[in-house]
């Protein structure tokens, strides 16, 4: 069974829960008092993640950190369609890949200005939001061309990939970093999609499809 190390409120410890549910992986939660406990930076778990960062899992003795890293074994191992990580389309993988690194500076950016408002990591806030809203018009405007193409996804697939699952966190989250959505209605309309997919869970801050958030 599937252990991941987890913290409700974290966005990435939030991408392998869902890819969890999604594919019905059987696992089960141990959690970290990240905040206000800092845990993850204790010496016992530092045995765990050298690094101090979670998320984690341990796969019946297979340990392996970092969220992408985790996903892309997660759905190599499991996912039988090949369809969030699509190893035997080269094109479509590359794609995925390509989204997966853009995904990078969403987190880095609307990501990072939730933790500085939330939990008050100092980060240059406003560094932090204008990178989310350049990001985000990026983002926007594929989504919009994809929509012209009968495209539903972030690639140019009829399935979500981890592309989308890596995105939809930073996004959906984003307000409450102080970055608005209010702005991009192909966004918003990829992020109420994604929601009604089968076995979606929800976290803390993200509301149920059908609310255009």
């Amino acid at each position: 069974m599937v252990t991941l190390y987890d913290y409700e409120l974290s966005v990435n410890c939030y991408k392998v829960r869902l890819l969890l549910n999604f594919l019905s992986i059987s696992h089960q939660l141990h959690p970290i008092d990240f905040f206000p406990g800092w845990e993850h930076k204790s010496e016992w778990f530092k045995e765990v993640n050298p690094l101090g960062h979670i998320p984690v899992i341990d796969d019946d003795g297979y340990v392996l950190r970092d969220a992408n890293a985790i996903l892309i074994y997660l759905a190599t191992k499991h996912d039988t369609l090949n369809s969030w990580y699509p190893v035997e389309q080269p094109s479509l993988l590359g794609e995925t890949a390509q989204w997966m690194m853009f995904a990078e500076g969403t987190t880095n950016t609307a990501s990072a200005a939730r933790l500085h408002d939330s939990l008050g990591y100092e980060f240059d806030i406003d560094a932090c939001r204008a990178g989310a809203h350049r990001l985000f018009r990026t983002l926007d405007e594929h989504l919009w061309f994809q929509e012209q193409r009968n495209l539903n996804w972030v690639c140019s697939a009829e399935a979500p990939t981890l592309a989308d699952l890596v995105l939809f966190p930073d996004v959906i989250l984003s307000e409450e970093g102080g970055v608005n959505r209010v702005s991009y209605p192909a966004i918003r309309r990829w992020t109420d999609r994604f929601r009604r997919l089968p076995r979606f869970t929800l976290m803390a801050g993200v509301l149920e499809a059908g609310i255009l958030t």
